[in-house]
């Protein structure tokens, strides 16, 4: 039988056990969380709960589109620059390439999945004023303007555009998303 290995997430050195792993964390990283026994998470995405046993360096955007099959987050830049990977952790739009997936034991996610399930008015309003030409941003796009209006439903120009500032369109599509979510702040209960 192979004798498995345990990877620190931030550093990459191996151990034996979880346990070596823990201490080698709490003394050389002096840092929490410290990954859960042999990498046991449980998760909620889009209202769904999860429990699944990941390796330490894996990212979420790995467990979500590898793992779980959720393949409406992108991988463009894998480097935390570009936004496409954006979901909603606890209520925060994260970027899902940069998170280690062991950290996000007991976390609340939501992915462009669960909200175009719910037919959130940004579905429609990007459709109409075509916020996308070959729409691999589009998720990315969606899912930090929805993060926006939960935290802000009557954000200023000026708002949306910091707010969607962290997302790249290799198309150019950027006029159009302010208006795009203008337009589905006014269709939001209690506008």
């Amino acid at each position: 039988m192979e004798e498995r290995v345990y990877t620190c997430p931030y550093c990459a050195m191996a151990h034996n056990s979880t346990e070596a792993l823990k201490s080698h964390v709490i003394a050389e990283h002096k840092t929490e969380p410290l990954p859960s026994p042999e990498g046991l998470i449980r998760l909620a995405i889009n209202g769904q709960g999860y429990e699944l046993t990941v390796e330490p360096h894996w990212t979420l955007y790995q467990v979500i589109h590898d793992k779980l099959g959720l393949t409406g987050s992108k991988m463009f830049c894998d480097r935390g620059a570009c936004g496409s990977c954006t979901v909603i952790m606890d209520g925060r739009p994260i970027l899902s390439c940069m998170t280690l997936a062991i950290e996000c034991h007991g976390k609340s996610i939501e992915t462009i999945e669960g909200i175009a399930e719910k037919k959130h008015p940004l579905i429609d309003a990007y459709v109409k004023h075509h916020c996308m030409q070959c729409g691999y941003c589009t998720p990315g796009f969606v899912v930090t303007a929805k993060a926006l209006l939960d935290r802000n439903p009557k954000p200023t120009e000026e708002e949306i555009r910091q707010a969607l500032a962290g997302n790249l369109c290799r198309c150019g599509t950027y006029p159009q998303h302010v208006t795009a979510v203008q337009e589905a702040a006014k269709k939001l209960p209690n506008s």
